[in-house]
């Protein structure tokens, strides 16, 4: 770097560039996640009280701790804590569009028994619960059937896993992306202006942690697999590495929806790109 250790001020912590760099080594070797140069604040903002709690003073001796044998419990607290979950209900609108009008069809049609879907990185919950509403329109629909449905819901972070398997949310996050027609629909009221998910949605998904550097063994054969505005955190190499392991996962003809502003290349023996006005979506091949 040069011209000596540079010590960088914020309001809480003094972190040097060396530790800064050793923890971004540490995060993307832990979860994937690249940690850019201006990022710097959040390591502040998202680690000072964790710190402070548990006594350790500086940027370098949280790494040495994370790196000890017996540190799963820190490891959770710190990557729960760096991990971003910004989330909408049916985000995008367009791939939801895409899932009732042109992908469920299909596959309905084509004679597949059971529907098994894989919402990675789900955050909070929308991205799975707004699958399954989507799911339950289609059948009600009466455009066709399956004679099961599975949404596997994944996240590193075991916070926003908890809070997903509750199935409750306050009004205001409902508000983001919610028709009130759907809120009617597919919600109760459970109090303090809080709304539960209706248990026939709920009980169709299966939430688990999972880190996506890791084995999808686990997760067994695929139709679809939503994952959507995650691999913008990976470096190309593991964006690369992570979409040649849910090929494998995916059942010929299954289907990959990525985010808006993902895209992916080098990867034409894998997938077929379909242009779907507005939208794209990937089919493996």
């Amino acid at each position: 770097m040069g011209g000596g250790v540079k010590v960088l001020d914020t309001s809480k912590l003094k972190i040097t560039d060396q530790e800064f760099t050793q923890f971004c080594d540490y995060l993307e070797n832990a979860c994937g996640i690249l940690l850019a140069r201006h990022k710097l604040y959040l390591v502040e903002s998202r680690l000072g009280r964790l710190m402070k709690e548990r006594g350790i003073a500086t940027l370098a001796t949280l790494v040495e701790q994370l790196k000890r044998p017996g540190s799963r419990a820190l490891n959770e607290q710190v990557i729960n804590a760096m991990t971003t979950n910004e989330t909408l209900w049916f985000r995008d609108i367009h791939p939801y569009a895409i899932l009732n009008n042109q992908v469920l069809p299909e596959l309905a049609a084509g004679g597949r028994q059971r529907l098994r879907i894989w919402s990675a990185a789900c955050s909070t919950g929308q991205e799975p619960y707004s699958i399954s509403m989507s799911i339950e329109e289609f059948k009600q629909s009466g455009k066709g059937s399956f004679s099961g449905e599975e949404i596997v819901a994944t996240d590193i972070c075991t916070r926003v896993l908890q809070q997903a398997k509750t199935g409750d949310y306050e009004r205001l996050a409902l508000g983001r992306g919610l028709s009130q027609e759907r809120l009617n629909r597919f919600f109760a009221p459970k109090g303090d202006d809080i709304w539960t998910i209706k248990p026939e949605l709920k009980r169709r998904i299966n939430f688990r942690e999972l880190n996506l550097l890791g084995s999808y063994s686990t997760i067994g054969q695929l139709d679809i697999i939503f994952c959507r505005n995650v691999l913008i955190y990976f470096s190309t190499e593991l964006k690369l590495e992570i979409l040649r392991k849910m090929h494998k996962s995916l059942k010929k003809g299954g289907y990959l929806f990525l985010g808006a502003s993902e895209s992916l290349s080098g990867l034409s023996d894998c997938y077929e790109m379909i242009h779907c006005r507005p939208g794209i979506i990937y089919k493996a091949i």
